[in-house]
């Protein structure tokens, strides 16, 4: 068998690729196996890493109480946000995909809150929930409902933060109305020759047919979720006196998986337990997805 030797293009293109393949491995490769090693060690920082063994993951597992109101807060949000985020970015879409007169304005307005950054979203939403001036209290007041205190009640919080990811369907929406407009209309025809009505043909054209992207969004739903962090550390920040100030209040109602991760990296200054913890995660939700992709049988993929 020949050898394959690097001709001169083969070097060229490794010299414009290098500083990419360099930065990747510094800054990708060596940080994922420098947790895996810390996830062994205690490790602050300041001081070198002494290796434990199994007791960061012991602590996790059997004597950190948070650990699992983190994983519940997130699977919690995982469990009712997503389905709720999927159908109503669905559901806008299907209405933006009807021609009116100002459909751009209307697709638009439902994109737009998207592109607005995170932190000025969460804080606009801190002023619409809060309990005495918000918005949103103010119009249950119109209607002689005493609206909930959303971030300072540990029975509302959680909803509270569902609401506020009903709010950046935007992306979702966008991917959901490519594909509807991507769906052949000689299917819609033929159903509606043999019948089928309107529900009819949504459950038995639209949905197979959009089933890839309705998993693509389930997927990367799945994977934010896991990460949700920004709008929960701005919102809950100081909220819970018997918290100490920290974000995750009240009652660590909202303390989710990255938050806690964060909190005993960068706070408690913990490295080699949130690198157990960064790698727990890692397996959960790379056990989750698997399943996903083994239970993928509703999924519809046109042969070519």
């Amino acid at each position: 068998m020949k050898k394959k030797t690097f001709t001169r293009a083969d070097r060229t293109g490794l010299m414009f690729a290098s500083p990419w393949i360099i930065g990747f491995i510094i800054f990708g490769i060596y940080p994922i196996i420098a947790s895996a090693y810390f996830s062994f060690c205690r490790y602050n920082i300041i001081r070198p890493a002494s290796f434990v063994g199994w007791e960061n993951y012991q602590i996790l597992f059997f004597e950190d109480p948070l650990f699992w109101k983190s994983l519940w807060n997130t699977f919690y949000l995982t469990a009712f946000g997503l389905p709720f985020q999927i159908g109503m970015a669905l559901f806008a879409a299907i209405l933006l995909n009807i021609k009116v007169k100002g459909q751009p304005l209307f697709r638009t307005m439902i994109f737009l809150p998207s592109v607005v950054p995170v932190v000025a979203t969460a804080i606009l939403w801190v002023w619409l929930l809060n309990p005495e001036y918000g918005l949103i209290n103010a119009l249950f007041s119109y209607l002689n409902i005493r609206g909930p205190g959303w971030l300072t009640n540990a029975r509302w919080s959680k909803p509270a933060l569902i609401l506020v990811m009903m709010w950046s369907i935007g992306n979702s929406m966008i991917i959901f109305l490519a594909s509807l407009q991507q769906v052949p209309k000689e299917l819609y025809e033929a159903s509606i020759v043999d019948g089928a009505n309107r529900w009819q043909r949504f459950c038995n054209v639209t949905i197979p047919m959009i089933s890839p992207v309705i998993f693509f969004n389930i997927i990367m739903g799945i994977l934010g979720s896991f990460q949700y962090f920004t709008h929960v550390y701005i919102m809950t920040t100081g909220i819970s006196v018997d918290y100490g100030g920290r974000a995750g209040g009240p009652e660590y109602s909202t303390l989710v998986y990255a938050l806690y991760l964060y909190q005993n990296a960068f706070q408690f200054f913990r490295m080699g337990y949130a690198s157990a913890m960064a790698w727990i995660l890692f397996i959960i939700t790379g056990g989750i997805i698997f399943l996903l992709f083994k239970t993928q049988k509703w999924v519809y993929y046109e042969k070519q």
